[in-house]
């Protein structure tokens, strides 16, 4: 890898819930690092509505492209027969498809959709994303980093862990698997997974539903020896700085 792969990863922009200033100016932001990637792992919208997907379209489609985007569970209708009979084609008429592949020179990224229509609003894996998973990643030259993206944290446990966290996490290590992104928590964090990949949880980029953090995303810095990751926060709407550095080495494959 002659110069670093950059990848920003967004998450939680609750489109419908969000602060006007923090939208108007994320494009602009994430921009001015010249991303290879951008990442962006669901709850574009607040309650799935149509103006909530118009008003994500029109922030999505200003970030740097190329783009892998995933859906989270606010992407679904929340209290509709829709939540039935078609939970995903609001999503798929104005976002598109819900499981996606970028392969760039020298990265292999994958987007999964990991909200079931029957869960309230945590996870799942199935087995054919893993097994897509395998194949995807088999493609990959040997020296190529490894992505994958979902809307909910991997490892999570209680009432958060995934419904096939099992198959996921023999998945990820057959498919040698350098990096997951995943949102859902609206804080951000950085860990080295036991399981092989290291994970990269990005806060909520756009919307007044923080946890006790401001506003963030996350700039990643990719070479042949290590992995940075850059946390954005917003000092004030509109405005960003960097809080944190995580610096990790990469394992080999």
């Amino acid at each position: 890898m002659s110069s670093p792969l950059v990848i920003a990863h967004l998450s939680d922009l609750h489109l419908g819930a969000h602060v006007p200033a923090s939208v108007a100016a994320i494009a602009d932001e994430v921009g001015a690092f010249h991303p290879d990637l951008t990442v962006v792992t669901g709850d574009h919208t607040m309650r799935a509505r149509p103006r909530e997907f118009l008003q994500a379209v029109d922030v999505l489609d200003k970030l740097p492209v190329p783009r892998l985007v995933v859906p989270g569970n606010h992407d679904l209708p929340l209290v509709s027969p829709l939540r039935v009979t078609a939970p995903y084609a609001r999503y798929r008429r104005w976002i598109g498809e819900d499981n996606a592949v970028a392969r760039l020179p020298g990265l292999t990224a994958l987007g999964i959709n990991s909200m079931p229509w029957w869960r309230w609003k945590s996870g799942r894996v199935t087995h054919a994303q893993t097994t897509t998973l395998r194949q995807v990643m088999g493609q990959a030259s040997p020296d190529s980093v490894r992505v994958l993206a979902l809307h909910h944290p991997p490892f999570a446990g209680g009432l958060a862990r995934l419904v096939g966290r099992s198959r996921l996490t023999r998945a990820l290590r057959a498919a040698r698997v350098d990096i997951v992104l995943a949102g859902h928590t609206h804080v951000p964090s950085v860990h080295q997974s036991r399981h092989g990949p290291l994970v990269v949880i990005a806060g909520t980029a756009t919307s007044y539903r923080v946890r006790d953090v401001p506003r963030s995303w996350t700039m990643l810095r990719v070479t042949a020896e290590a992995v940075e990751v850059h946390e954005r926060f917003e000092s004030e709407p509109g405005a960003w700085h960097t809080g944190r550095v995580v610096r990790h080495l990469r394992r080999p494959h």
